[in-house]
C-alpha cells in the first residue's frame, strides 16, 4: 500500500476493505486509522482518496478497483453508486445477511451489555428484488447528471430539460435523479412511471422546482399488494383540472392493473402530504393487502389507504409477525399491549390467539386505520388508542384497560421514551416482545430493561435487501424477583 499526497488531496493506494459498517459504508484501515468508504465490498482492493479526516478515522471514496471481492455480485439496478438507496447490491446477497447479523450483534453486546448466545439465525428475504410495494417519486426540475452524463450533453440541452421523475439525491434535497429502472418494486410500477414522465413532458407539464415553488407536477406515489391490486397518487402543486384530468385519464387507459387512482393538490412548502385531501378519480379509495396469520390460523385483510403505513415487505413482514407471535407464545386467556402499534397489523396479526389487545399509537390517522381493519376482520377484542406513549401509557391507563400479560412494543428509530421504559419496569408485565428497526437504540432500551427483565430468544429479520437496514424481535421474561 502506498500513499499519494498532493496540495489538496490525500490518496492511498491497494487498499484492503476489511469489514462492512453501518449505514451502508464498509470498512478499510491505514496506520491504525479506520476509514468509511460507501459502495465498495470486503474484500475489495482499492484506492481510496479521502474528503474528510478527523482525529481517529476519515471518509473516502473508492477511486479505482485494483480486485474485486469474491463477494461482489453483478448490478441489477442501473443507478447504483448515485441514489443510494441500495448500498450493498454490489454484495452477495448471503454475504450481506452475515453483516446484518453481526451489526445486531455488535450493536447488543457492546452498546447494551446483552448476551447474544440465544440469537437463532437471521431470516433472509426470498424475494431480493422487486420486493417492495409502495415507491414515491419526486418530480424536479433540478435533475442530477452524473459526470458522464455531464459530458455528454450542453449547456443548451440541460437548459432545456424539463428536469426529472425519480428520487432525491442524499444530502441534496432539492436535486432528484431521473430514474430509469428501479429493481424494487415488481412491474408496471416502472412502466407507469416512465410513462407518466413522457405524458408529462409530452404536454409540456412543468415539473416543480422546490426551491422557487414554481410548477404543477410534485410527486407519484405507487404502491401495490400481494393479491395484484394497485394504487396510483399524483401530487400536483395546483388545482388545474384541465392538466389533471387528462393526466388521470391517460393512467387510466394505460394501465388497467391500477385499482385505486387519487391525487392530492399540495400548494405547501414541503412534500408530506398526510394533513391533505385525496381525491378518488377512479376505483376504490384503498388497495386491500393479505396476510395469512400465525400458523395458518386466520386469513388478514388490511384496508390501505394513501396515508396508511404497511411495512413495504409483505412476505418478510408476515415472517417478522410471525416471530412476534411465536415468543409471545399465546394461549387464548392474554390481555397484549401493542405499543406503537401503527395501523394494528401486529396487535390484529395477534388477536385471534388472546382475551384482548389494546394498541397505543401517536399518528391518530393510523389508529382510525386500525380501527377499520378490526371491524374489517371481525375482531371485537381490539382496543385502540392515539396519544404521545409516554403520556398514554400511565399507570392510571394500566388500571382502566387491565395490566398487560404481554406487551409487544415497536417503537421508531430512535427506540423508546425513558419515561415508557420506566413505565414497563414498574408494570412488570410477565414478557416483553421487542421489535425494532435499529439495533443500536434497541440494544440501549435493553440495558435499562435488564434492571428486571432478561433475553430470552433474539431473532433478526431482513426486511431490506441490498440496504444496510435489519429487523430484530427479542423476547424478554421477567426476572423471578427476590423477596
Amino acid at each position: 500500500m502506498k500513499m499519494r499526497k498532493t496540495k489538496q488531496e490525500i490518496i492511498y493506494n491497494d487498499v484492503e476493505i476489511v469489514d462492512a459498517a453501518a449505514e451502508g459504508m464498509s470498512i478499510a484501515k491505514v496506520d491504525g486509522m479506520v476509514i468509511f468508504v460507501p459502495f465498495v465490498v470486503p474484500g475489495d482492493v482499492v484506492d481510496i482518496k479521502l474528503f474528510k479526516k478527523k482525529k481517529n478515522y476519515a471518509e473516502g471514496r473508492a477511486i479505482a478497483l485494483k480486485q474485486p471481492s469474491p463477494k461482489r455480485v453483478a448490478l441489477q439496478c442501473p443507478h447504483f453508486g448515485v441514489c443510494g438507496g441500495c448500498k450493498w447490491q454490489n454484495m452477495n446477497y448471503q454475504d450481506q445477511v452475515v453483516y446484518k447479523q453481526k451489526q445486531v450483534k455488535d450493536n447488543l453486546e457492546r452498546l447494551g451489555g446483552i448476551d447474544t448466545s440465544s440469537m437463532r439465525n437471521i431470516c433472509g428475504s426470498e424475494n431480493i428484488y422487486y420486493y417492495r410495494n409502495k415507491l414515491e417519486y419526486t418530480f424536479s426540475t433540478k435533475r442530477w447528471r452524473t459526470d458522464e452524463e455531464m459530458k455528454a450533453t450542453t449547456p443548451e440541452e440541460r437548459m432545456a430539460d424539463p428536469g426529472a421523475l425519480g428520487f432525491h439525491i442524499p444530502s441534496l434535497f432539492d436535486k432528484v435523479l431521473n430514474i430509469e429502472h428501479c429493481a424494487l418494486q415488481a412491474d408496471p410500477s416502472n412502466a407507469i412511471r416512465l410513462a407518466v414522465r413522457d405524458y408529462a413532458i409530452e404536454h409540456q407539464f412543468p415539473f416543480y422546482d422546490i426551491r422557487n415553488h414554481t410548477g404543477f407536477l410534485r410527486n407519484i406515489v405507487i404502491r401495490n399488494s400481494s393479491i395484484g391490486e394497485w394504487m396510483v397518487v399524483v401530487i400536483v402543486a395546483e388545482e388545474r383540472q384541465e392538466w389533471l384530468d387528462p393526466l388521470l385519464d391517460f393512467i387510466r387507459q394505460q394501465f388497467p392493473q391500477i385499482t385505486s387512482l387519487q391525487y392530492i393538490i399540495n400548494s405547501k412548502m414541503n412534500d408530506s402530504y398526510t394533513d391533505l385531501d385525496v381525491v378518488t378519480y377512479y376505483g376504490k379509495d384503498h388497495i386491500v393487502e393479505e396476510m395469512v396469520g400465525y400458523q395458518g390460523n386466520k386469513t388478514l385483510r388490511f384496508k390501505i389507504n394513501p396515508k396508511s403505513f404497511f411495512q413495504t415487505n409483505s412476505a418478510q413482514a408476515q415472517r417478522l409477525y410471525s416471530f412476534v407471535a411465536e415468543f409471545a407464545n399465546l394461549q387464548g386467556s392474554e390481555t397484549v399491549y401493542d405499543l406503537y402499534t401503527g395501523t394494528g397489523t401486529i396487535a390484529l396479526f395477534l388477536a385471534a390467539q388472546c382475551k384482548k389487545v389494546v394498541g397505543i399509537e401517536y399518528v391518530e390517522e393510523a389508529i382510525a386505520d386500525a380501527k377499520v381493519n378490526a371491524q374489517y376482520n371481525g375482531f371485537n377484542n381490539t382496543e385502540f388508542y392515539a396519544g404521545d406513549m409516554a403520556k398514554v401509557l400511565t399507570a392510571d391507563f394500566i388500571n382502566e384497560h387491565g395490566k398487560p400479560d404481554v406487551v409487544i412494543t415497536d417503537p421508531p428509530r430512535a427506540g423508546m421514551h425513558e419515561k415508557v421504559v420506566e413505565q414497563l419496569l414498574a408494570t412488570e408485565a410477565p414478557k416483553i416482545v421487542y421489535v425494532s428497526c435499529n439495533p443500536a437504540t434497541q440494544a440501549r432500551d435493553l440495558q435499562l430493561l435488564s434492571a428486571k427483565y432478561e433475553v430470552i430468544q433474539i431473532q433478526p429479520v431482513d426486511m431490506f435487501p441490498h440496504t444496510q437496514h435489519v429487523e430484530n424481535v427479542v423476547e424478554l421474561k421477567l426476572k423471578i424477583q427476590e423477596k
